[in-house]
């Protein structure tokens, strides 16, 4: 059986800011929260905690150290990433449509600026780029479970390491969670800059004014020629004719 030095810590302190409850805060450029994206990411993690407990106390190490593996934590961040990635995603297609119909923006040319899933992905990547360290640290946490060896009876040292190491991933996540939310903050000015530019986009006036110049030089063409100023040209003979005979 598990001695009790073979336990899942707590990992609410390490999480730090993670379990602050939802917050007004600061409007984002886009007006979007992630808060209801990283509290299911803490139930998530919180719920690998308790799982692993039930291992441990049932004298499954195993069990429990899987419970709250490096697969599992990072499962739990790649949907968050991928989350916060939809959401902007979705947000500012939205922003980019209203404009568009604010400010007659060509259909053409907005269906070139709508972002596809392909961009939903690239989006990801930038957001996740920040959690390069928590990456590190689920494999440090990985490495301790392989040095533990197999079987119940483990050396202190080993569970105090493979402690250690869960509390790390957890600071880690933490940092990379507030990574996140900077790489989203990017992400969301650069699409409002977009929103903007399409909205204050006007229509070129160059046509109209070329349209309205042939126009009116045709005019008066036509009427130095019916006036007898300018020769007759052939396509003109007929109306001509027809002008004099009237008038």
């Amino acid at each position: 059986m598990l001695t009790g030095q073979w336990t899942v810590p707590e990992l609410g302190p390490s999480l730090g800011s993670l379990t602050d409850p939802p917050g007004a805060g600061p409007k984002s450029p886009l007006g979007l929260t992630y808060d209801d994206i990283r509290l299911d990411l803490v139930t998530g993690i919180f719920d690998l905690a308790g799982a692993g407990r039930e291992f441990a106390a049932a004298g499954d190490s195993d069990g429990a150290m899987a419970s709250v593996g490096r697969v599992a934590w990072l499962g739990l961040w790649e949907r968050a990433v991928a989350a916060a990635a939809t959401r902007i995603v979705h947000a500012a297609n939205a922003r980019l449509r209203a404009a568009a119909t604010e400010s007659r923006y060509p259909r053409r040319l907005l269906r070139m600026l709508l972002l596809t899933p392909a961009d939903v992905r690239a989006t990801a990547a930038r957001l996740g780029s920040g959690g390069a360290p928590f990456v590190a640290a689920l494999d440090a946490l990985e490495q301790t479970v392989h040095a533990a060896g197999g079987g119940t009876m483990r050396p202190p040292g080993r569970r105090d390491e493979w402690r250690a190491a869960l509390e790390g991933g957890a600071r880690r996540l933490e940092s990379a969670w507030l990574a996140l939310l900077a790489a989203a903050h990017l992400e969301e000015q650069h699409w409002r800059r977009e929103a903007d530019r399409v909205r204050a986009w006007r229509r070129p006036m160059w046509p109209i004014w070329l349209v309205s110049v042939v126009v009116v030089a045709l005019a008066v063409y036509v009427g130095l020629v019916l006036g007898g100023y300018a020769r007759v040209p052939g396509f003109l003979r007929g109306l001509a004719d027809f002008w004099w005979s009237r008038f």
